[in-house]
């Protein structure tokens, strides 16, 4: 599950990136970096379309990866949560250091 946890994270920050390289309406930051223009020359005429179709696919795997974490991916406890939850529910003692008895019903 480590595997598919690496892939997740590598998915979301190349999603991330190639958001931020796509032309928007304002500009935006792929302005920054020469707009489409420098992405024309390396990638051809139709970056656009290809950029569109490259997310839509990476966002797809994102997503895919994502069900398929929260569904089977189960987080282990560290040494320092097992301490936490083996105090958690160790019986409760009165002033006197002895167990706390429960009501009878």
């Amino acid at each position: 599950m480590k595997f598919v946890a690496f892939i997740f994270i590598v998915s979301s920050l190349l999603l991330v990136l190639l958001i931020l390289i796509q032309k928007g309406k304002g500009g935006g930051l792929s302005g920054a970096f020469g707009g489409m223009g420098a992405a024309g020359g390396i990638f051809g005429s139709k970056t656009g379309d290809r950029l569109t179709w490259l997310t839509i696919i990476l966002v797809g795997v994102f997503l895919t990866l994502a069900v398929v974490m929260a569904k089977y991916y189960k987080p282990t406890v560290s040494d320092f949560g097992e301490d936490a939850a083996v105090q958690q529910t160790a019986p409760s003692t009165t002033d006197m250091g002895t167990e706390a008895i429960p009501p009878e019903e």
